[in-house]
């Protein structure tokens, strides 16, 4: 099973070898991740249910800025992905990839130093977005130093990853070496392109993109995360390490062929499906829709490929553990593949987006295709990596089932949920009047079901406790020192003899040549040759990946009608700048959009449909994608300044039944005011039209307005003394979302000038 002979039905070709060379392989290396891979899946799991249940205990933040909802979601979500399921992807990397190359990683080094690297960016995520750095941008938060960590962890992982391939001893890549290429050469583009921004602080940066062109730059980088850190790894890891489980071939080699290729070309066009009736171009969002439901197919055969791999081994299922955790890993697979092109046709993603739909899906995806597949490796690999017999097989049993029911528990109400909110937000009376005005009646009726999440997360995370044990008491049986068996296998020959071209198989039979020519290409021969040559294989990834990604990225920059201007939009004033600076800390498109759709209930919810130009100095823009809250994109002058400051302080002596958790905070910190200038010019770089005199005065020009507001506070009957602190920057910012669409086009330049622009929110006084 270590070649990818394993997996072909060409016939064996004879292959002059070097002499045989002695190695070992390094799984100490393997058993590092393999330990963080569960400490972190614990880490961010306990997270989880801890925001979950804030989502019904709004007080458990405690009235602390670092334990509240908005900057804790953030936590999770990279704690799942890049901690959990990044540290499973490369145990499975490192185990597989050297024996599957009959070759011990290039270097102990630089191995040592991905480890501790990725362990240490963690570590810093985990200290930095409980502080508020953030960038702001779904998936993609971390702070510009730690953004280009990554990028050299990821480096050194790929000079380690290639090398190893470069001294290999078997001839063909396997299939599982195949996604593993995919994974690392595109989620390299991803990250590097996404997180380009012009720094304004030690952690402070604007993304280089702004509005419609920043959000088509995140859903590009944000789907594609998933799909190739959540998606193509994990497969490679299911081609491994399942037939290993089930003692049987892969099914199909040609099946694995169309999944791949077909999974690495279409999946990279599929972002844009994320904005639909957004202010992204229709093109563009037609485009991801029609590649999303394409994607549907080779997601399937990817499906397919494993289950049917079980075939003769299905008797085993019932006592093997590590297979029923495969089997229902991969039929999870099969259904979020499934609803992820559902989700993308635009009539069903219109009651879909924004609402607990879209988390449930998220979730059957991260807990049970990423989550099961993940544990089925960890209990295949205990035993081997600790050269010790499984602690226990009735504990890894019980696991499987207190998971499954969690599983089901987390995402049954909240599919319901999610159909829930879509139709009381869209829902009209007789008259064409909204059924249910208020924001908070939705809430209400989703209580219930948020408790059920909690207990269904609480099962999943205490299954992963119950894998711990495992793991622990495991290892407690381990030798006093590991073995470490000598591996022997022959150096590849400098040269190679190509096999002759197969034949075609209907010779004989009264068909045209193109019928032939099919024939020999279908026996996949072609690919074989592919297989020998893995620097053509990667640029051919690399090909598919980046033409996929410039088709979409180019018209957007450069055909200026894909985002027309408008003349009354204007860049934000100082104290603006640093009450969106305030908003994203805070993490509040976690739980608020900042995008009206032109749909009827929308509409008549929350006003005019957002349109592209209202967003180009928005860097980043922070559209959101979930709507907890209402949306706020018309946010500015619907409410007086001191009602924030209510709002802020406790919601719930606005709205009785809120679950918005309290931000005291804003009314007791103050503002960095010397901070605005750096930031300024910092948006200058960006094309921001601030000229020197506006960021010479922007402090200036920021107490002024501040002082304005908080005047205006203390007029309304509210509490004063708050003209220094962050809550008036935010309400500055608040105040001025959606304005600019009905304000009178400037006059004349002088009076653009946004450090004496006219203050948002006189009208309040």
């Amino acid at each position: 099973m270590e070649s990818s002979k394993a997996t072909t039905a060409a016939p064996a070709v004879h292959e002059e070898r070097g002499h045989i060379e002695e190695f070992v392989y390094d799984d100490a290396i393997s058993r590092a991740f393999l330990l963080m891979t569960l400490v972190w899946g614990v880490v961010g799991m306990l997270v989880g249910v801890l925001i979950a249940t804030q989502m019904v205990v709004p007080g458990l933040n405690l009235g602390l800025p670092f334990t509240s909802f908005g900057r804790l979601r953030p936590l999770h979500t990279n704690a799942v992905i890049f901690a959990f399921a990044g540290n499973a992807v490369f145990t499975a990397i490192y185990y597989s990839t050297q024996r599957l190359c009959k070759a011990r990683m290039f270097s102990d080094i630089l191995s040592r130093i991905h480890f501790w690297g990725w362990q240490a960016i963690i570590v810093a995520a985990a200290v930095t977005l409980p502080l508020g750095f953030t960038q702001g941008k779904e998936y993609a938060e971390l702070e510009w130093p730690i953004d280009i960590a990554i990028a050299v962890v990821w480096v050194v992982f790929a000079i380690n990853f290639f090398g190893t391939i470069a001294t290999r001893r078997e001839r063909h890549l396997y299939v599982a070496l195949w996604f593993y290429i995919a994974t690392i050469v595109t989620i390299a583009v991803l990250h590097i392109f996404n997180s380009l921004a012009v720094p304004a602080g030690s952690m402070t940066s604007y993304a280089l993109y702004a509005g419609v062109q920043d959000a088509l730059m995140q859903w590009w980088y944000g789907h594609n995360a998933v799909g190739f850190l959540l998606t193509t790894p994990f497969l490679g890891l299911m081609y491994y390490f399942l037939p290993k489980a089930a003692e049987r071939p892969v099914f199909s080699y040609r099946l694995s062929i169309v999944h791949f290729w077909s999974l690495v070309f279409i999946y990279v066009w599929a972002g844009p499906h994320h904005l639909h009736y957004s202010a992204v171009p229709e093109w563009a969002s037609t485009l991801g829709m029609i590649f999303s439901v394409m994607l549907w197919m080779p997601s399937w055969g990817g499906m397919i490929n494993g289950l049917l791999t079980l075939r003769g081994a299905w008797n085993r299922v019932a006592t093997d553990p590590v297979l029923k955790f495969f089997v229902v890993g991969i039929t999870f697979y099969g259904m979020s593949t499934f609803e992820g092109p559902l989700l993308s046709v635009k009539s069903v993603n219109a009651l879909g987006h924004y609402t607990d739909w879209i988390i449930a899906h998220v979730h059957a995806g991260a807990l049970g295709w990423v989550g099961f597949t993940t544990f089925a490796m960890i209990y295949w690999l205990m035993p081997r990596l600790y050269q010790a017999p499984l602690w226990s097989m009735r504990l890894a049993t019980t696991h499987f089932w207190v998971a499954t029911i969690g599983l089901v528990l987390y995402i049954v109400p909240i599919y319901i949920a999610g159909l829930t909110q879509g139709l009381m937000w869209r829902a009209l009376d007789d008259m064409g009047r909204l059924s249910y005005p208020d924001f908070v009646e939705t809430v209400m009726a989703l209580i219930p079901m948020y408790w059920v999440r909690v207990l269904g997360g609480t099962l999943y995370l205490a299954g992963a406790l119950l894998a711990g044990v495992n793991l622990f008491k495991t290892w407690q049986s381990r030798p006093a020192t590991y073995a470490e068996p000598i591996q022997r296998a022959a150096a590849l020959a400098k040269t190679y003899a190509e096999p002759p071209p197969p034949r075609s198989r209907l010779e004989g039979l009264p068909v045209t040549g193109l019928a032939h020519k099919l024939d020999i290409w279908s026996q996949g021969a072609w690919h074989r040759r592919w297989e020998r040559r893995p620097f053509r294989f990667t640029v051919y990834v690399v090909i598919a990946v980046v033409v996929a990604s410039l088709f979409e990225i180019i018209p957007t920059f450069l055909i200026r009608s894909n985002v027309p201007t408008i003349a009354s939009v204007r860049p934000y004033t100082p104290l603006e700048v640093a009450g969106r600076d305030v908003y994203r800390s805070e993490g509040c498109y976690n739980c608020h959009s900042q995008m009206v759709r032109p749909i009827l209930a929308e509409t008549k919810r929350y006003g005019e449909y957002s349109k592209p130009g209202e967003f180009v100095y928005d860097h980043p823009f922070q559209w959101g994608s979930r709507r907890i809250g209402p949306d706020l994109a018309r946010e500015g002058g619907k409410q007086s300044s001191s009602w924030h400051v209510l709002h802020f302080e406790n919601p719930r002596q606005i709205t009785q039944n809120s679950i918005m958790p309290a931000y005291p905070w804003l009314l007791q910190d103050d503002l960095d005011f010397t901070a605005i200038p750096s930031h300024m010019r910092a948006m200058r770089t960006l094309g921001v039209p601030y000229d020197d005199a506006a960021i010479a005065g922007g402090i200036d020009a920021a107490k002024a307005q501040a002082k304005t507001i908080a005047t205006q506070i203390v007029e309304q009957k509210g509490r004063p003394g708050l003209e220094t602190k962050k809550v008036v920057a935010l309400i500055a910012y608040l105040q001025r979302l959606g304005t600019d669409l009905f304000a009178p086009p400037p006059a004349a330049p002088a009076q653009t000038n946004p450090a004496t622009a006219a203050v948002p929110g006189d009208s309040h006084s």
